[in-house]
């Protein structure tokens, strides 16, 4: 997590990523539906994606549609400046969308949209143009209360109220940690093999709402989970091919091996290499 360490002048500024800075409109994009987010059950052999990463890469899709936007924003104003980000900038999105009126930070730290839930891609546009909401603007209430399902459910105890220690959660330790995962760790692990969805899978505010709306075409995609035995045997290109237009990218081919021997360690299958 070195990286949080950088631009960390921008990261608390974020008005410094263009000159004159005024405004920033933050949208969230829909990645799993409420109304359709249902895994079947896991089968030995199997481990889970998580479901931001199944579809297509949101950094792609997400940031191709912030520039239309700000094309169009730009057409009618090209006296302003505008500048898109995804979370690939040091910009603090998850607190923008809090002020923005999106939802509110959760106590496993995501944003809670009150009829969305938190299957939520964040991103959006600074501008040097004058676009303060109306003093009508609401403010997300903080609906999380007395509920600590999301730290109860964490199987690495990674989570506490409005804090997550990334060096225990296992989309941390899945997606971003390059070396050995410690055994105690590594056994809590379960069925992930890429990411986690814990924590908003058991959140009240993630439950079946026939109404919630649907998930955005961009992020639809019948894989939810690998072949741990083929994961193992992949080689460098079985990897590039697999992640063909995909965010999961990110993870090496040493660390996707990894984790499909931890799963299939977890599962009890037998292992011949």
């Amino acid at each position: 997590m070195a990286w949080m360490e950088n631009n960390t002048d921008v990261r608390t500024h974020p008005a410094m990523l263009i000159e004159h800075a005024h405004s920033i409109l933050v949208v969230g994009d829909v990645y799993a539906s409420r109304s359709e987010n249902i895994d079947p059950p896991i089968t030995p052999g199997q481990g889970k994606i998580a479901r931001y990463a199944r579809g297509k890469d949101y950094h792609k899709r997400m940031k191709k549609r912030l520039i239309a936007l700000a094309d169009e924003l730009r057409a009618a104003h090209p006296e302003a400046s505008f500048k898109v980000f995804v979370d690939t900038a040091p910009v603090p999105e998850r607190e923008l969308a809090q002020r923005a009126g999106i939802g509110w930070v959760a106590k496993h730290t995501l944003i809670i949209h009150p009829k969305l839930g938190s299957y939520l891609f964040l991103g959006g546009i600074v501008m040097s143009l004058d676009a303060s909401a109306p003093e009508s603007q609401p403010t997300i209430t903080d609906h999380c209360g007395s509920c600590t399902a999301c730290i109860d459910a964490c199987p690495t105890e990674a989570i506490t109220d409005h804090q997550v220690d990334a060096r225990k959660c296992i989309s941390y330790l899945t997606i971003e940690h390059r070396d050995p995962i410690e055994p105690e760790l590594a056994s809590n692990i379960g069925d992930w093999i890429y990411g986690c969805d814990i924590c908003q899978e058991v959140c009240p505010h993630n439950s079946p709402k026939p109404d919630a709306g649907a998930t955005n075409d961009a992020y639809r995609s019948d894989r939810w989970n690998f072949d741990v035995l083929e994961v193992i045997g992949w080689t460098e290109d079985d990897r590039r091919e697999a992640f063909k237009g995909s965010a999961m990218k990110r993870a090496k081919l040493d660390m996707m091996q990894r984790n499909a021997k931890i799963v299939a360690k977890n599962q009890g299958l037998e292992l011949n290499w």
